[in-house]
């Protein structure tokens, strides 16, 4: 979603300067040029609220959605939309209620419920506070069927306006929490659904949603019902509806998987060139980590509020993504890794959202790394790591952080460039073999479900055959980076290297790569780092030219 270099330009680029200001009054946006992009940014939070919550949405273990209907009808005449949500819930214990959310109406914009039922009877319930409490009319446990009636004006979360060429348009645009503001529903990533979307809208309109189309029908008096469904579960932060007129071409059939563009008229040819690289990025996915979960890959050039957003099989791009110049490339393989990350293999806590977006970031740089060479690699974990860096001066805090409860405050530079990074010095500490057999143990087995990250490091270590507990510990669940200070002397045939750390709430261990160069070449030597000041000697033939720590980016420091 969000992370912001020309490779992770997801939820912010240049539309950021159009959003409500209130939306960000705690965020600053800044731009920062790199070689041939000009739109790397990075959302900088201008202080961190000192709480002691973690994740405080309401779960309901008792529970388990199985899948939603919503029954949408959407005109020209007022944003009002009308609504059927038709829910299957599994009840895994007896339970007197259960609850949605939904955000009520208050002035001219929220939901109106018009009735509930069970089954085909009215049931008991109360809508404040923006849930909705049903009381089943039993409370045995076993599979039961509800519907809700409701109609008014999302105010968030269905972005309904104009795309650049003035034509109307609908958007679905949930992330983290917002569909709750047009789609009754439990918002949280820890309960996952199968999703069907029925839109009835003025039969001029182009629809996609989330899942595959299994219908489309002209119901007269100039309306056209569209159908959607999508089998596999889905969190209600990546389900999602657009609605304009479209310029539409199969770009490719991957794995059986259908790579589609959905663009606005105006641009079809350049939003064709430009996004046909999905078709590459999703095969490199496939064979690396493991089979694709949605019923096709969709990319769709959207009004949205982020610079890209991942939503499961049917991904939203800025308008402004298309230009016929072929320059997104990193951003829709930040969105595509998005499906294996985040949407299939789902963040069960807001606090540990580094799994989502962490992934995404490394593993758009490991597809670039792929394409392009290494210097791509190094190049993308140079930016990173300054921008690590300078976020940690204002904000001193971990990946994992417990302290946060509200989602939007998840979204960082710790979980975007840091998780990346994270990432990158596992992979060099257990070798591409095990990290890549690693990556496909864990998605194999959480492949639609929910995790933690000791998920994920049980999944390393039982490939790897380590224990990597103070791994995991000291890069996800302390703060900070090793602050190293060093210098070093050459005499009788060694060079001796004194390092220490000068960071004072912690020791971090690590390996460190030292780069000796001598006429244009480099011997690169690794040494165990243990301590808070040691001393290293290296043998050497003649006096080396200069000296280089970690010439090939695997280690996040700050030099001194």
């Amino acid at each position: 979603m969000f992370g912001w270099d020309s490779r992770k330009d997801e939820k912010n680029i240049i539309t950021l300067l159009a959003l409500c200001p209130s939306k960000y009054n705690r965020m600053k946006l800044f731009i920062v040029s790199l070689k041939n992009h000009i739109w790397i940014a990075a959302f900088l939070l201008l202080g961190i609220v000192q709480i002691t919550a973690q994740d405080l949405y309401p779960k309901n273990e008792k529970i388990d959605v199985q899948d939603y209907i919503f029954n949408l009808t959407l005109n020209d005449d007022t944003d009002q939309i009308k609504g059927e949500a038709i829910i299957h819930v599994l009840f895994k214990e007896k339970e007197d209620s259960f609850e949605l959310d939904l955000v009520g109406k208050s002035g001219i914009y929220g939901m109106e419920v018009t009735g509930v039922f069970e089954s085909d009877k009215t049931a008991h319930y109360t809508f404040e506070n923006n849930r909705i409490t049903i009381n089943p009319s039993t409370n045995d446990k076993g599979l039961k069927t509800f519907k809700v009636l409701y109609e008014g004006i999302p105010q968030r979360g269905l972005v309904i306006d104009k795309t650049k060429y003035g034509r109307r348009s609908f958007f679905g645009d949930n992330w983290p929490n917002l569909a709750r503001h047009w789609l009754p529903s439990v918002d949280h990533p820890y309960d996952k659904a199968s999703i069907q979307f029925g839109i009835t809208a003025p039969e001029d309109y182009d629809v996609v949603a989330t899942g595959e189309k299994i219908e489309e029908s002209n119901l007269g008096n100039g309306l056209k019902l569209t159908v959607y469904k999508e089998p596999a579960p889905v969190a209600m932060k990546v389900v999602t509806i657009g609605v304009t007129k479209f310029a539409t071409r199969l770009l490719d059939v991957v794995h059986n998987i259908p790579v589609t563009a959905w663009v606005y008229p105006e641009n079809r040819l350049e939003g064709f060139s430009d996004y046909k690289v999905a078709s590459k990025v999703l095969a490199y996915f496939i064979d690396n980590i493991g089979p694709y979960s949605f019923a096709k890959l969709a990319n769709m050039q959207a009004k949205t509020q982020w610079g890209g957003l991942e939503n499961a099989g049917t991904i939203a791009y800025f308008e402004d993504s298309v230009t016929g110049m072929n320059t997104v490339e990193d951003l829709i393989a930040h969105e595509i890794a998005h499906q294996w990350f985040g949407n299939s293999a789902t963040e069960n806590n807001w606090n540990h959202v580094w799994l989502s977006e962490g992934f995404a970031t490394y593993f758009s740089i490991l597809y670039m790394e792929h394409v392009y060479g290494d210097e791509k690699r190094k190049d993308a974990l140079a930016l990173d790591r300054k921008q690590v860096i300078d976020y940690y001066q204002q904000n001193p805090s971990p990946i994992v952080d417990l302290t946060i409860k509200d989602p939007m405050r998840v979204l960082s530079i710790n979980s975007y460039q840091k998780g990346g990074w994270v990432l990158n010095m596992l992979r060099h500490k257990l070798g591409d073999n095990l990290f890549w057999k690693g990556i496909q143990d864990y998605y194999k087995t959480y492949q639609n479900a929910n995790v933690l990250t000791v998920d994920f490091q049980k999944s390393m270590e039982k490939t790897s055959g380590e224990n990597l507990e103070s791994f995991f510990q000291q890069w996800l669940f302390t703060k900070g980076h090793p602050e190293i200070k060093w210098e070093w002397v050459y005499g009788n045939g060694q060079v001796k290297i004194n390092l220490e750390q000068v960071q004072d709430h912690h020791t971090f261990h690590f390996p460190i790569e030292i780069g000796i160069v001598q006429d244009d070449e480099i011997k690169i030597v690794q040494v165990e780092v243990d301590e808070q000041s040691e001393v290293f000697e290296i043998n050497v033939d003649t006096k080396p030219d200069t000296i280089v720590l970690d010439p090939d980016y695997w280690l996040l420091f700050e030099e001194k």
